[in-house]
């Protein structure tokens, strides 16, 4: 991993071990640290609204910490018609999750934010991915959340793993956005912040 040494620190402000997997194929020298953010949607909040306001307020409490480095925010919210489906963190959530879904187009919108409180930049983007699922039997529901427990993922579907099963198309502009780090726009937004990455 290379980061130069006039470079500012880079840290990702998430648990994420995706986030984390998909950072690293850049390269790059960073930390992790765990934002401290209540993820509650806000009555009315619209899927957008909602990605995009989580992926700021994480990156901007993890700066509050490390106010010289330069922090990445990143949510995920996946969405159906207008509703928000978030993680479903059990086995039940996630067949009521999947049964709507199933044969439905989704968009997971990929929210991203840089921020970095000694320079003052900070800056916000999304990169919705339209994901279409085929028409799903009560059994591959059941199969599928049995050998994957994708309880930890928005949408109960894990696309880099089994969860491609479930799919009949993926339609988006940067390739990881679905994974939850969308590596195109962190590159370009990490370099306006003042991160060289090659």
């Amino acid at each position: 991993m290379t980061n130069p040494s006039s470079a500012r620190r880079l840290i990702l402000g998430s648990t994420s071990k995706y986030r984390r997997e998909l950072l690293e194929r850049l390269r790059i020298a960073f930390e992790t640290d765990a934002p401290r953010v209540d993820e509650t949607p806000q009555p009315g909040e619209a899927p957008v609204a909602l990605a995009r306001r989580l992926a700021l307020a994480k990156a901007r409490d993890v700066a509050d910490r490390h106010p010289d480095a330069v922090v990445i925010g990143s949510d995920q919210v996946a969405d159906l018609h207008g509703q928000s489906l978030g993680k479903p963190g059990t086995h039940e959530r996630a067949v009521a999750q999947l049964k709507a879904m199933s044969g439905q187009t989704v968009v997971f919108q990929t929210a991203l934010a840089v921020v970095c409180r000694h320079t003052g930049f900070e800056q916000v983007d999304l990169a919705p991915v339209e994901v279409t699922f085929r028409h799903l039997t009560d059994e591959e529901i059941e199969r599928y959340l049995r050998a994957e427990e994708p309880y930890d993922c928005a949408g109960s579907a894990r696309s880099e793993g089994l969860g491609i099963a479930l799919l009949e198309r993926i339609d988006n502009d940067d390739p990881t956005a679905l994974v939850g780090l969308p590596l195109i726009r962190t590159c370009r937004m990490i370099r306006a912040a003042g991160i060289p990455l090659l």
